[in-house]
């Protein structure tokens, strides 16, 4: 016989939860308008692009107490406009990210719902987390490489027509951020615990 009881969450809880879906789905669409800016942004007329450079002295720091170096990775270049293929790698290397906070907030949303209405552990959440653990890792490494391949292609383009500049922009730099891998085995070990407590849960009920 199963017990038609259902426990519910205090007025306190409540409100705790519903803050925090509140504020996930403020910075989803924060990450949205993001994207769209970003796409504006190497769209539009005169984007700006920060280029790996060469390295350079900061001389206005020489002879400072206490900086034994000081150099310069990178410039601010803008540009008349830029190659299309280009623009859509820039605007991967923004919206990738964006894509993957997008999904790690309705994620929270979805689950501190869920948590309002006392049944955590649905069948499809298991599955829904470790969607949003592949788009974190894959949003945050493809993204890094996506802007490294459109710088690689502008510095070519750049050099094809302006010799002088081969040897201030590196022709391919990717400086590798791992924290998006860290983050999805986090996330995958959450789909996981939350596998098992379905299972538990539909165990549990099967025996009331």
């Amino acid at each position: 016989m199963h017990s038609s009881q259902r426990t519910h969450v205090s007025l306190a809880e409540g409100i705790t939860l519903g803050l925090i879906a509140t504020g996930a789905v403020s910075v989803g669409i924060a990450a949205l308008v993001a994207i769209v800016q970003r796409a504006i942004g190497v769209f539009g007329e005169d984007p700006t692009v920060a280029m790996p450079v060469t390295g350079g002295d900061v001389e206005a720091l020489d002879g400072i107490t206490d900086v034994t170096a000081a150099v310069y990775t990178s410039a601010d270049v803008t540009f008349a406009s830029l190659p299309t293929g280009v623009s859509w790698l820039l605007l991967l290397e923004g919206a990738l990210p964006a894509l993957a906070t997008i999904g790690v907030c309705a994620m929270a949303w979805w689950l501190g719902v869920s948590l309002i209405r006392a049944r955590p552990f649905r069948t499809s959440m298991p599955a829904a987390i470790g969607v949003v653990a592949c788009l974190v890792i894959a949003g945050g490494l493809f993204g890094q490489f996506a802007g490294a391949w459109g710088r690689a292609m502008l510095v070519e383009d750049l050099t094809a027509t302006n010799p002088d500049v081969t040897d201030v922009f590196w022709m391919f730099l990717m400086q590798l951020d791992l924290a998006p891998v860290g983050w999805s085995f986090a996330l995958a070990l959450v789909a996981a615990a939350f596998q098992i407590g379905t299972r538990l849960q539909r165990e549990t009920e099967g025996l009331v």
